[in-house]
């Protein structure tokens, strides 16, 4: 069985606090698309690409596109990951998306989280349309030369299928409690 979340699939379900000091579930996410994405608050390739990422939640979101972030890392291998950093990083950036903390990391092992970032596009119905990267060069937006999100997201808005629904994503390894910060469960591995 793979380890990442399959094409198809439905969405797993969770209820996870947010840096705005409510508790959201999945299913009180009502747009027509909803992309989750796996992240946190320290990673060079995440910083590196938060502000492509927050054009296209600009750009999609009046399209019916609602992006949600997920901090699953461990605080105690970087202790800039906890909670009450992800809240300060909130209020610093304004991201115009929610920010959910899996404190407990059992969200990112349900999705089959591999990197931060990590995105995850669902249909309507909570289907998996798209899994992977957001761009080819996260840590350097001047060198960004493919844009996946952008791509998958005009796709899916225009109702047409999902051209590469796959794509292997760039980024550190999600921090895993209690193992090195390299660490990854023995069966992840590459999407494609």
């Amino acid at each position: 069985m793979a380890y990442t979340l399959q094409i198809g699939s439905t969405a797993p379900s969770f209820s996870l606090p947010a840096t705005d000091g409510r508790t959201y579930e999945l299913r009180e996410f009502k747009e027509k698309f909803l992309l989750i994405f796996f992240t946190c608050n320290h990673c060079p390739y995440v910083l590196g690409s938060d502000e492509l990422t927050r054009q296209s939640a600009e750009r999609f979101g009046p399209l019916g596109v609602r992006f949600v972030a997920i901090n699953s890392n461990s605080a105690q291998t970087y202790a800039s990951d906890d909670f009450p950093h992800m809240v300060e990083r909130m209020k610093e950036h304004r991201f115009p998306w929610l920010y959910l903390h899996d404190e407990k990391q059992d969200v990112a092992r349900s999705y089959g989280a591999l990197k931060t970032p990590h995105y995850y596009l669902f249909d309507s119905e909570r289907k998996l349309l798209y899994t992977g990267r957001g761009v080819d060069q996260p840590r350097d937006e001047s060198q960004v030369k493919v844009n996946d999100l952008d791509r998958i997201l005009e796709e899916a808005t225009s109702g047409k299928e999902i051209s590469t629904p796959l794509t292997n994503p760039i980024g550190c390894n999600i921090k895993w409690e209690g193992r090195d910060a390299h660490w990854m469960p023995g069966e992840a591995c590459d999407l494609v």
